[in-house]
C-alpha cells in the first residue's frame, strides 16, 4: 500500500466499523477488504492525485451517512420499517432488550390498533391511551374512566415529524412553542395547538378550536406510540375523580377488569400530570393552564433566556386563578384539569394550611383541632385511624403525633425542601393511605413555589375542607 494513503486508508476502516454493527466478529469484513484491496492497487503516481481524491469523497459519504442514520434515529426513527422492524428500531433507541418487553409492546400496540385502550407509564402519571384519530378508540378511554364528555384529552406523539402530521399546514410554531419544544420536550409539557378537525375527532378536544399535545419522555411511553405508529390520547389511567395512578398497581386496583393490558414501567419520575401551556393568544402571552411538571420558574428562565438577545418582547407568564381568571374557559375547558374536582380518594382529605390566616377564619391550635376531629367523627377515640401526608420536617406533624389516643399512618413525604420528591410521592400517598384503611387524611401545604405550585393546585382539588392552624 502506498504510505502516503495509510492515513485515508485508516479513516475509512474506522467509519466501516462505525457504520456496522456489533459485535465486531460481525460487521463486514468484505467491504473492509474491498477498500484494502483498492488502496493496495493504487500505486500508479498519475492516479495517486485522483484516488486520494475520490477515497476522501467516500469517506464524506460514510460518514455522512453513519450521521444521517444517528439523526434519524433520534428525530425519525420509523421512517420506511415494517412493523417488526419498527419494534426493533425503537426497542434499539430506547434501551429496550429483553424479548418480554419487547412482546409486551407489540401486544400493547396490536391492542390498540384494535381500538381496546391500554394503560402504559409516562414520566408524569400512568396514561390510559388509545389511538387519538379515532373517535371509536377514544370514545373507549371515556367509558372505562366514567369520564365527562366535556373533559377534553391530551394527545401523545413520540416525534416532531408526528406532530407536524397533526397541525394545520398552514401553523408555523411561534418563536415561544420553539423555544419550549426545544428545551422541554420530550418531557412533562403540553402545548395548545390550532385543531385541524378533519383529523382530529371532536370527542379528544370536546369540541374546542384547540388540541392539546406533548411528547412524553418516557421510554415505554414513547415506544409505544411509535411501534404503534400513530398519536395516542391518554390521560391518566384512574377512574374519574380519582387520584393519578404512579404506579402500576394503582391502575390494576382501580381498573383491574375494564382494561385487558397494563404495562408496568415501574414508578413514574415526576409523579404529577403535565405543565399545561396556552401561547396561541395574540398578546404572545404565556398562561399556564394547569401547573405540573415543569414549573413556572422553569418556563420563565428559558424564555428570559431565549428572548434576551432579540428586539422581541419577553412574553409574560400568566397563572390560570393566581394571575388571571376566565370563567368561560372554566365552564368549557381546553385542557383536563380545570373544571371537575379531581384526585379524591374515597376517604375524607383535610388540607391543614399554616400560611397567612384569611379574614373572619379563626384558626385552631393542633390540639384544639384533634378534639374537634375526635368529637365528629363517628368512631371512638381508639378506634380513629388518620393519614398523615406532611414533610418529614414538619413541626405541624410532631405536635399532632403527640396525641397517642389516634393511630397515625405517616406516609414518607420528603422534605419541604425538595418539592420535587414530596410531588412524586403524593398520589402514591394518598393511594396508600386509602388502601390501608384510614379514615381521614390529613395535608399539609407547601409554598407555592417550583414544584409547589402543581402540588397545591392538586391538593385543593382533592380535599374536601380546609383548617388553618397556629403553633403557639
Amino acid at each position: 500500500m502506498v504510505a502516503h494513503h495509510t492515513h485515508v486508508y485508516r479513516k475509512v476502516v474506522r467509519e466501516i466499523a462505525k457504520a456496522t454493527v456489533k459485535p465486531r466478529l460481525a460487521r463486514n469484513k468484505d467491504i473492509a477488504s474491498n477498500f484494502r484491496a483498492l488502496f493496495t492497487q493504487s500505486g500508479r503516481p498519475e492516479d495517486t492525485q485522483r484516488f486520494h481524491h475520490d477515497m476522501q469523497n467516500a469517506l464524506t459519504f460514510l460518514r455522512s451517512q453513519r450521521e444521517y442514520k444517528a439523526l434519524l434515529e433520534r428525530y425519525n426513527p420509523l421512517i420506511d420499517l415494517t412493523a417488526e422492524e419498527r419494534i426493533e428500531a425503537t426497542a434499539r433507541r430506547v434501551a429496550v432488550s429483553s424479548p418480554e418487553t419487547l412482546t409486551a409492546l407489540h401486544t400493547a400496540a396490536s391492542c390498540l390498533k384494535d381500538l381496546s385502550p391500554v394503560a402504559f407509564p409516562t414520566e408524569t402519571v400512568y396514561g390510559l391511551g388509545a389511538i387519538a384519530l379515532n373517535a371509536t378508540a377514544a370514545l373507549k378511554i371515556f367509558s372505562t374512566k366514567g369520564r365527562p364528555a366535556d373533559n377534553p384529552l391530551i394527545v401523545h406523539v413520540s416525534s416532531r415529524r408526528m406532530l407536524q402530521t397533526l397541525l394545520p399546514q398552514n401553523y408555523m410554531l411561534s418563536p415561544s412553542y420553539e423555544l419550549l419544544i426545544e428545551h422541554f420536550w420530550p418531557g412533562p409539557l403540553t402545548l395548545l395547538f390550532p385543531c385541524d378537525h378533519s383529523l382530529i375527532p371532536d370527542i379528544i378536544t370536546a369540541g374546542q378550536p384547540t388540541v392539546a399535545i406533548r411528547m412524553p419522555s418516557h421510554p415505554v411511553a414513547r415506544a409505544l406510540i411509535a411501534v404503534t405508529d400513530a398519536p395516542l390520547a391518554a390521560p391518566s389511567a384512574n377512574s374519574s375523580g380519582k387520584p393519578s395512578p404512579t404506579r402500576a398497581e394503582h391502575v390494576l386496583n382501580d381498573l383491574n377488569g375494564k382494561i385487558t393490558i397494563i404495562l408496568d414501567g415501574g414508578p413514574c419520575e415526576v409523579g404529577l400530570e403535565s405543565t399545561v401551556v396556552d401561547g396561541l393568544h395574540e398578546d404572545g402571552n404565556i398562561r399556564i393552564l394547569r401547573p405540573g411538571g415543569i414549573t413556572v420558574e422553569d418556563i420563565q428562565r428559558v424564555l428570559i433566556n431565549g428572548f434576551s438577545d432579540t428586539d422581541t418582547p419577553i412574553p409574560q407568564i400568566l397563572v390560570h386563578r393566581r394571575d388571571f381568571r376566565d370563567d368561560a374557559l372554566e365552564q368549557a375547558p381546553t385542557t383536563p384539569g380545570m373544571k371537575y374536582r379531581h384526585y379524591s380518594p374515597s376517604v375524607p382529605v383535610t388540607l391543614m394550611r399554616m400560611s397567612e390566616v384569611p379574614l373572619g377564619i379563626e384558626p385552631l391550635s393542633p390540639s384544639a383541632f384533634l378534639e374537634d376531629l375526635k368529637r365528629s367523627m363517628p368512631h371512638s377515640p381508639n378506634a380513629l385511624r388518620v393519614g398523615l401526608l406532611m414533610p418529614s420536617d414538619s413541626i405541624l406533624m410532631k405536635s399532632l403525633i403527640s396525641d397517642t389516643t389516634i393511630q397515625w399512618r405517616e406516609f414518607p413525604f420528603g422534605l419541604v425542601s425538595e418539592p420535587a420528591i414530596i410531588a412524586r410521592r403524593l398520589f402514591d400517598g394518598l393511594l396508600t393511605l386509602e388502601r390501608e384503611g384510614v379514615d381521614l387524611i390529613l395535608v399539609e401545604e407547601v409554598p407555592e413555589e417550583n414544584e409547589g405550585l402543581a402540588i397545591m393546585n392538586r391538593v385543593k382539588k382533592a380535599a374536601g375542607s380546609s383548617q388553618w392552624i397556629v403553633i403557639p
